[in-house]
């Protein structure tokens, strides 16, 4: 099975630094929901893994949350594609909990719940801590310069064979054609 870990605000859709609190403000990035649909259709498996913070801070609830997903895989199924699972943390980052990226509790879960390896598998994100996520557990690391991935990609710190793309779109083209 070929499954591919997408975050989600800064990779799917546009990120915003007072956070994605509602559906209206959930707007997905141009030729994300396209690349999504082009690996769906390629035989990949997509799952996002995303922090969501703002439930423990109390600027939206999972009711919130709920039509942000919603909002989201309606769009991707209108694309011609398919989210197969969404993994979130709803945990602050003063709570230390296992779940929170970059520590690599989502990752974990979705390769227990896929029955997949870990070595290779491939996590797109836009921030340092997508990418330790998956480093940590010896996966691949790949970073799009949509969102916060610009100012990540500056970092000197970024993980040993890190992928580096302009957006969703040319990382899932990567992927389909090399993989």
């Amino acid at each position: 099975m070929k499954l591919v870990i997408l975050d989600r605000d800064g990779v799917i859709n546009q990120d915003r630094d007072d956070y994605v609190k509602n559906s209206v403000e959930w707007v997905p990035i141009e030729h994300s929901l396209e690349a999504i649909a082009n690996l769906t259709q390629s035989g990949w498996r997509v799952v996002v893994a995303t922090n969501q913070s703002g439930l423990a801070r109390g600027l939206f609830d999972m009711h919130a949350l709920n039509a942000m997903h919603e909002k989201m895989h309606r769009l991707v199924g209108q694309a011609g594609g398919r989210i197969d699972a969404v993994v979130f943390c709803p945990h602050g980052p003063e709570t230390g909990c296992e779940c929170r990226k970059p520590l690599p509790g989502m990752v974990l879960e979705i390769a227990e719940r896929f029955n997949l390896k870990l070595e290779g598998l491939p996590l797109i994100g836009d921030s340092l801590r997508d990418l330790e996520a998956i480093a940590a557990v010896g996966g691949l690391p790949i970073l799009v310069r949509t969102g916060k991935g610009a100012k990540t990609h500056m970092s000197d710190a970024l993980p040993e064979g890190t992928l580096v793309f302009d957006d969703l779109y040319d990382a899932a083209e990567h992927l389909i054609h090399n993989y």
